[in-house]
């Protein structure tokens, strides 16, 4: 994206693979899900099975996970790209070749740009949008001009697009392909399914790429079989009694508390957490500003000061977390003190549409530490829903001119979050507010969140260390109301529609940051979620058949870099 890339032209590998890695066996793996009913994950109809994007297609182009947005040939064997990236050519490789044997071609480029922007998932059209015109210039030579020229991201992001057989798909229906297993480019093909309850993908031995550098010591495992279960702790119970090989830890009482027995103390399964330096987003009860209980930012701050994270961090997650103060925490992109500098020149021109606090207050989410308590951060709630118009009256915070009770729901899908949020919601019941918290199963959730049919969530908004047209789907005002866009929060705002398109449209990386941080500092101030907390390093189990390279990437772990000892 900025400067030069790490690895040379005709690089033998990453490094950090095996490029001797054996490639055989099965690896188990388990998803906490109630089912898929498609092989298609490009749309937004249906539930996708696990893995079919990563293992069935392949893409133009190949990222490197130690570096912060590098790209490297797959499919395209080459790109020509103009000092200021106001187009981009591909030319593909005469051996790349679909699972079917069919060649691919600069037409099932052109065919997958069409489909993916015209069928496909919002993401795409807001990711593609500055796209002005595709032309095929011959069998493997595409050409994508950009009508923006200042958005230098796009032969990036273009080069990360899955390419799709248009031979396969011209007489079927892209919206509504189901369970017909589709021909795909990648290094996996489906081998067999059970409708919602596992899949198996089988390595393609003939796979065009594998002895390619982006490839070579990468997908070992001559198969990945998922395996569907509707509880989180029976999933644990099954890795431990060797159901299943891998199993990365999400819950800080599992990884304090569950990972023992006879498996762990003879040896036979090996317990890491290892170290990444990737960015790890934001994670948090996300406001629908949609709902009008939401739509006062007051309101939103104030609910705020009744989440505990000190108590719960040292009562649920035993002090395994960090507070989380960033959109883009973990990395030089987050946002800290009081703007300055060139983060300052670039939010100045916005100051009289801003909150005071994004020039003169550091932000920082409510906490109970030092001489604060619980009962300090419930007063500085009543405070600011009394400035939002709020009373109490008969024991209820209600509104003084409508009447309406402060109320709402929080919608859940993991069960073992509950222990996280029925204490917020204690706390909430002390200021007079009703909250409902409502559990349903994953693809009612995964629907009604699409449909942004709910009052609060939580959610993870993930980052990289480049941000770009991405951002879009995060913040701007045109996916505010777009199914399925994973704009949760409903933000308008013009100010952050600018800043998103300074981002996308940054000249170096030194500027980009500066941009980012600015954007990052009116997301904050903006209330849109109450922080949660995160980790700085993968919490995984692995039944000692499995080894992995001795290099992580900054990126952390990828279990397709693994392998089985023979």
């Amino acid at each position: 994206m900025h400067g030069e890339v790490k690895y040379p032209a005709s690089f033998p590998h990453f490094d950090y693979v095996n490029p001797q890695a054996p490639k055989n066996g099965t690896l188990q793996l388990a998803v906490v899900s109630n089912g898929f009913d498609s092989f298609n994950p490009f749309v937004i109809r249906g539930v996708a099975a696990a893995g079919i994007s990563t293992y069935l297609y392949d893409t133009l182009m190949e990222a490197s996970a130690d570096e912060p947005f590098s790209e490297y040939g797959l499919i395209a064997e080459s790109l020509e790209v103009p000092e200021d990236r106001s187009y981009v050519i591909f030319n593909l490789r005469e051996e790349a070749r679909f699972q079917d044997g069919e060649p691919i071609t600069a037409e099932d480029v052109a065919f997958s740009y069409r489909v993916l922007t015209t069928e496909g998932h919002p993401f795409y059209r807001n990711y593609y949008a500055d796209v002005s015109e595709v032309t095929v210039e011959g069998p493997r030579r595409i050409r994508f001009d950009f009508g923006d020229t200042k958005n230098r991201e796009l032969p990036l992001i273009l080069g990360q697009m899955p390419i799709l057989p248009a031979h396969y798909w011209q007489d079927r229906d892209f919206s509504g392909n189901g369970l017909n297993i589709p021909v795909g480019s990648g290094p996996y093909r489906i081998a067999d399914y059970e409708a919602g309850r596992s899949v198996t993908y089988q390595r393609v031995e003939d796979y065009w790429a594998k002895d390619l550098g982006v490839r070579k010591g990468r997908f070992n495992f001559d198969e990945i079989r998922y395996e569907y279960f509707t509880d989180d702790t029976v999933a644990l119970e099954a890795f431990k009694a060797g159901s299943f090989d891998f199993r990365q830890e999400t819950s800080a009482k599992n990884w304090a508390t569950a990972y023992t027995g006879q498996a762990f103390e003879e040896g036979k399964i090996t317990k890491e957490a290892i170290e990444h330096h990737r960015p790890v987003g934001m994670q948090g009860f996300v406001y629908n500003t949609r709902r009008p209980v939401f739509a006062d930012p007051k309101v939103r701050e104030a609910l705020a000061y009744a989440f505990d994270f000190e108590w719960a961090n040292r009562n649920l997650f035993f002090n395994q977390y960090t507070r989380t103060d960033s959109y883009f925490e973990n990395s030089e992109l987050a946002s800290s003190g009081l703007p300055e500098g060139r983060e300052l020149e670039i939010l100045e021109p916005f100051r009289d549409q801003l909150s005071p606090d994004v020039f003169t207050e550091d932000y920082a989410p409510p906490s109970t530490e030092g001489e604060t308590t619980l009962r300090d951060n419930l007063r500085t709630a009543l405070t600011l829903l009394r400035e939002a118009g709020y009373h109490i009256q008969d024991r209820k915070m209600v509104h003084q001119e409508t009447g309406k009770p402060l109320a709402f729901e929080i919608l859940l899908f993991q069960k073992s979050f509950e222990r996280v949020v029925l204490p917020f919601k204690k706390n909430l019941e002390r200021l007079g507010i009703d909250v409902t918290v409502r559990l349903v199963d994953s693809n009612q959730y995964i629907q009604r969140v699409r449909n942004f049919d709910y009052d609060m969530i939580t959610q993870v908004i993930p980052q990289s260390d480049s941000p770009g047209n991405e951002q879009r789907e995060y913040w701007h005002s045109s996916t505010a109301d777009v199914t399925g866009s994973r704009n949760y929060m409903g933000i308008e705002d013009p100010v952050v529609d600018e800043l998103v398109n300074q981002v996308i449209q940054a000249p170096t990386r030194e500027e980009l940051v500066y941009r980012v941080r600015a954007l990052d500092r009116v997301l904050l101030n903006g209330h849109y979620v109450i922080p949660h907390w995160h980790l700085t390093k993968d919490r995984v189990a692995y039944w000692n058949k499995l080894e992995r390279p001795e290099v992580t990437p900054k990126n952390g772990v990828d279990i397709n870099n693994w392998w089985i000892t023979p």
